[in-house]
């Protein structure tokens, strides 16, 4: 295999599951909306947002399955589990590619799904093919959160490179407290759970501390973040159970690839993850592979 298509399947592998899990842990509906129409009530949404914001970080871990679609560039569909305690993100997705420029290249790399394992520090993709032949029989690449923002420099690497590292479900629940207009939708059945639907749309230039009950570096992080992958305005809507835990989220912006859509369903909360590192040995670094390429060698190391 060419060392160009090498790169070019690393950094598919890398956007994609990193897409999955900021889809997964951060619209289409369900069919099975209220017909209630949307109206402002300015406390008991931002009440029960702050509640469900608590009890999130103290489930510390559920069962998701999602889809994602940005542009024309990737789709994807994914289920696994992720835990947010102990200072990281953890967990473990299987990812279909099921459309785009991306799941084109993953085809011809033989690798339409895979496998991704995300570690405080790093996430790990699951390769097949010719890359695997090509690197001595290795089978993951790592990808270091301080090396992701090398893959495209600015914009939403930048932007996919904090929140996957960060991600949990109640990151959906802080971009709708930090809109400060937070919609009561009506009361809906998902996945058979009678929930509140809540909506929001975050503007960014307008982002602010109203209601918000976040810290001033908290929003600033926020906004940065969103404003780097090219993003100005963002849709949130939330399922909330009668435990103030997410059931449903589905996330819709224009960015500066064009536009994207995560629909993500919650379960499980409190599920037992386990998640470690691939061994060294059937390991290949994406800041290794890098340099290799660069040096012409494109050889196992």
């Amino acid at each position: 295999m060419q060392s160009t298509t090498v790169r070019r399947t690393a950094l598919a592998a890398a956007v994609a599951a990193a897409l999955s899990g900021v889809a997964a842990c951060g619209a289409q509906d369900d069919g099975k909306g209220g017909k209630a129409a949307q109206e402002v009530v300015p406390v008991s949404p931002i009440a029960a947002l702050r509640s469900a914001d608590r009890s999130t970080e103290q489930a510390e871990s559920v069962k998701v399955r999602s889809t994602m679609s940005l542009g024309k560039l990737v789709e994807t569909s994914a289920d696994g589990a992720f835990a947010w305690n102990g200072g990281g993100l953890r967990g473990e997705m299987t990812i279909t590619y099921t459309g785009g420029d991306m799941a084109e290249l993953m085809r011809k790399a033989g690798s339409a799904s895979s496998q991704a394992r995300y570690l405080p520090d790093a996430f790990y993709a699951k390769m097949g093919g010719a890359f695997v032949k090509q690197y001595g029989g290795r089978h993951w690449l790592r990808y270091g959160y301080a090396d992701i923002a090398r893959l495209g420099g600015r914009g939403a690497t930048a932007y996919l490179q904090d929140q996957v590292r960060r991600s949990s479900p109640n990151q959906s629940v802080k971009l709708l407290l930090a809109s400060g207009d937070v919609k009561k939708v009506g009361e809906e059945t998902v996945d058979g759970v009678a929930t509140t639907h809540y909506s929001g749309a975050v503007d960014i230039a307008a982002l602010a501390g109203k209601n918000s009950g976040l810290t001033a570096a908290q929003l600033s992080d926020l906004k940065s973040e969103l404003t780097q992958a090219g993003i100005t305005t963002e849709t949130v809507d939330i399922w909330m159970n009668d435990k103030n835990l997410l059931v449903k989220k589905v996330e819709k912006a224009k960015s500066a690839n064009g536009e994207m859509l995560s629909t993500t369903h919650f379960s499980d909360y409190g599920v037992k993850v386990t998640t470690e590192a691939p061994p060294a040995s059937d390991t290949k670094d994406f800041k290794d592979l890098v340099k290799s390429l660069q040096s012409g060698s494109g050889l196992p190391s």
